[in-house]
């Protein structure tokens, strides 16, 4: 069980982590290719961008704590001190998301125009919110399939369970 759940968590981290510098050579290479966009001359697709990028490297390191924890301590759980980081990384969020509707409506009035590049980090960028901080989107092994198929409805994100079990504190 340890070295499956140490497994996953090493996937997991890594994935978001290789994710996030990707997805920044990714951005690089399109406006260079398709400069005619001007995608970085844009406000939404930068507050897009650096939301999604935000996200990317806290789902990154919340995976990296527990994958740390459980290899060095044999420990699941998310340590309270970790859990508060994301109770502010959640607030912060929440604040890019409402933030971010500023910069579409900046370069609607400077443009006259919206990018679609900008609209598909933005929407990136809620779903891995939600996937993070409220419900689990992303089911991509055998036990989550499972839980899908037998429960029919979404399980609590693992963030948003720590947040409800420190709540309290």
């Amino acid at each position: 069980m340890k070295k499956s759940l140490e497994k996953r968590f090493f996937y997991l981290y890594t994935g978001e982590f290789i994710s996030a510098i990707l997805f920044i050579f990714l951005s690089y290479s399109f406006n260079k290719v398709y400069s005619q966009f001007h995608l970085y001359s844009l406000c939404s697709f930068w507050f897009s961008f650096i939301f999604f990028e935000l996200l990317l490297f806290q789902g990154a390191y919340y995976w990296y704590v527990r994958w740390k924890r459980i290899r060095t301590e044999n420990k699941v759980n998310t340590p309270f001190k970790i859990v508060r980081i994301f109770k502010l990384f959640k607030t912060l969020n929440t604040i890019l998301l409402l933030v971010t509707i500023l910069g579409f409506v900046v370069d609607y009035i400077k443009w006259n125009n919206l990018s679609p590049i900008s609209g598909f980090f933005y929407i990136f960028a809620i779903l891995e919110y939600i996937n993070y901080f409220y419900i689990q989107l992303s089911y991509d092994n055998r036990i989550d399939i499972e839980y899908l198929l037998k429960n029919k409805r979404l399980k609590k994100s693992p963030i948003s369970k720590d947040l409800g079990k420190w709540s309290k504190e």
